[in-house]
């Protein structure tokens, strides 16, 4: 054994399997990351599916025009989907600047990242609670408990809402590594990984963002 380790030197750094022709190189964390990413899109396709299934069984939608529930306002998320795809932008070009070893063009692109998620879920506080003006959802009548309408709209938006909460601090952790010269020299692996989990969550919320508030 110490003779292998000798022969071959020691190993430092993330783990990685021999070079494909085709995939190139992937390391165990890359591998654990898509394989969560799998399991967590079965469960955003469980709760979109039930939502699909209540609202084709229900003869209107809201079901129950005397509980007066309000509309969602579709102009006011489209504005937090644009900002999330915007935060995806700038995490491509976290990856970029860490692939050549850019700290300075790092840290300002996972900023930028991170401050997308803040304001996502400032959005999200606003549109639920009225924490910054006016009335939220749940002020307006749409609660929790009270009809079909209002389960769906909550458990799926808030299980995004926590996705998005994850993401923003694994980003704020990585933002501190990039801080300290972790991704210098083109170790990118970290911010890759940590882009495949953020950009994962902005895909799913374009389609509960279709789902819930378009269709």
């Amino acid at each position: 054994m110490s003779a292998t380790v000798a022969e071959h030197g020691e190993h430092h750094g993330p783990a990685e399997w021999s070079k494909d022709a085709h995939y190139g190189r992937a390391s165990a964390g890359k591998i654990a990351m898509w394989i969560f990413l799998l399991s967590d899109g079965f469960s955003f396709g469980g709760l979109l599916l039930a939502y699909g299934i209540l609202r084709a069984g229900a003869k209107a939608w809201p079901p129950d025009a005397s509980l007066h529930e309000p509309h969602l306002g579709i102009n006011f998320t489209a504005g937090l989907t644009f900002l999330l795809i915007c935060s995806s932008v700038t995490m491509v070009l976290a990856h970029d600047a860490a692939v050549h070893g850019d700290r300075k063009k790092i840290i300002r692109y996972l900023a930028l990242t991170v401050l997308g998620g803040v304001g996502f879920l400032c959005g999200q506080m606003q549109e639920y609670f009225g924490l910054f003006h006016g009335e939220g959802l749940i002020k307006e009548g749409l609660v929790f408990g009270g009809s079909a309408y209002a389960n769906t709209f909550f458990v799926i938006t808030s299980f995004h809402g926590l996705h998005v909460l994850t993401g923003t601090i694994y980003l704020f952790i990585t933002l501190i590594a990039a801080i300290r010269g972790k991704y210098d020299n083109g170790n990118h692996d970290g911010i890759e990984i940590a882009g495949l989990f953020w950009h994962f969550v902005d895909l799913v919320w374009i389609l509960v963002f279709t789902f819930i508030y378009l269709l």
